[in-house]
């Protein structure tokens, strides 16, 4: 007798969304690289190059983030296997914490002055940084890795030659703060998570 077939749970229209974006993101990012030649018609170098860091961006996430490996990685190679990142803080920080401030910071370059877009630069070259450094302490891959070296470097340093001409020494500073803030509120978020999980298992270990 054949055992009965056990339904999953349907996901809603929210969780498939947060679970996955980066396909979305990808098909978006490479129609937004094929229109660049027309969106930007005009524009100086400096903000085209600024303009490009989104889609590039949208491009790596795909490498990072396909089949969920990002989040994978990290939960099992910095937390020991605990749930330090969920699909809704990937999808959060990779919405809210990429595209949004990309986003803003081209409107902002193209309307008051390129050298704004030197925080696009700075985003690109310390994720750039970070893949780079994880690869060597483990000696190997990480998703996004190739993808980083590839594009994030070239990309990031040539925005960076383009802005700084047009940019203050403050708007260069702010760019390199945030772009490091963003990314250590990332490791902060974890940490916590991690922290949380590790009280969780305390308490449970004691009530046994």
């Amino acid at each position: 007798m054949a055992e009965p077939t056990t339904l999953a749970t349907p996901s809603t229209r929210a969780e498939r969304l947060i679970d996955n974006w980066v396909y979305g993101g990808v098909l978006a990012g490479v129609m937004l690289l094929g229109l660049t030649p027309v969106l930007t018609q005009g524009w100086p170098a400096a903000a085209v190059l600024t303009f490009l860091t989104l889609p590039v961006y949208m491009v790596h996430q795909y490498e990072e983030h396909d089949a969920d490996r990002f989040r994978r990685f990290v939960n099992l190679a910095m937390a020991d296997g605990r749930d330090a990142l969920t699909p809704l803080a990937v999808f959060v920080i990779n919405i809210f914490g990429v595209w949004l401030p990309l986003a803003l910071c081209i409107v902002l370059a193209r309307g008051h002055g390129v050298g704004l877009g030197a925080f696009a630069a700075f985003l690109l070259l310390v994720n750039a940084a970070l893949h780079l450094v994880t690869a060597l302490r483990s000696r190997g891959y990480n998703p996004g890795l190739i993808t980083a070296l590839v594009l994030f470097i070239p990309l990031g340093l040539a925005v960076l030659a383009f802005v700084w001409p047009e940019s203050t020494g403050t708007q260069l500073v702010a760019a390199l703060l945030l772009a490091v803030a963003l990314h250590a509120a990332i490791m902060i978020h974890m940490k916590m998570r991690i922290a949380a999980t590790q009280v969780m298992e305390g308490g449970h270990n004691g009530r046994i």
